[in-house]
């Protein structure tokens, strides 16, 4: 997890540079929740899109969700999932942690992005919406090219809550981490249509 002190751009949360070995499966959404699968979960839409929703924005991933609208939109979907007899005995959904969402960004690499270094910030307009490119909006989930394990829009459209707490990494080497102490912000990570590419 995280990036060279003399990685191009770095930001304050990616080091020290930590080895992580996740001693576990998991899976992750290979599209961003949408808008209509929030709506069909939870019964009803997060504030910002309350009073503006149409149906053209059925496919847009929900944004503006706080953290404890997503931990209840994974336990309400693992509560019908169960009764539905579809999820298997033992899981559940879940927010992943911060090693795990970085794990499957990278997606078996170790470069800058999942698609490679990236220098000059060329190739990153084929993988993601970000403020250059985007009209200052989010688009349709899957708009771009997916990373080489096939999981769309890691490096940006909107940004994705983690279940862990924002915080240095540990640095050396752990397993199975689970972020940071309890602080005063849980995680995100991943680009967003409103930031730098």
């Amino acid at each position: 997890m995280g990036s060279s002190p003399y990685e191009k751009s770095r930001g304050r949360y990616e080091g020290p540079e930590t080895s992580v070995t996740i001693g576990y499966g998991f899976w992750l959404g290979k599209y961003e929740v949408t808008i209509w699968q929030y709506k069909n979960t939870a019964g009803r839409l997060p504030r910002k899109w309350a009073d503006q929703f149409n149906d053209t924005d059925n496919d847009l991933p929900v944004d503006n969700v706080t953290w404890q609208e997503a931990m209840n939109f994974c336990r309400l979907l693992t509560q019908r999932e169960r009764e539905a007899s579809t999820l298997p005995h033992g899981y559940a959904y879940r927010l992943p942690t911060e090693a795990e969402w970085e794990y499957a960004c990278r997606a078996g690499t170790n470069t800058r992005f999942s698609f490679g270094d990236d220098p000059n910030y060329v190739e990153i307009a084929s993988y993601a919406w970000f403020e250059a490119n985007s009209e200052g909006r989010a688009h349709r989930v899957g708009g771009k090219l997916p990373n080489p394990w096939g999981l769309y829009d890691m490096h940006g459209n909107v940004s994705e809550w983690c279940l862990d707490w924002l915080g240095d990494y540990p640095g050396g080497a752990v397993t199975n981490p689970l972020g940071a102490l309890p602080g005063d912000v849980f995680a995100i990570r991943g680009g967003a249509s409103h930031f730098p590419a």
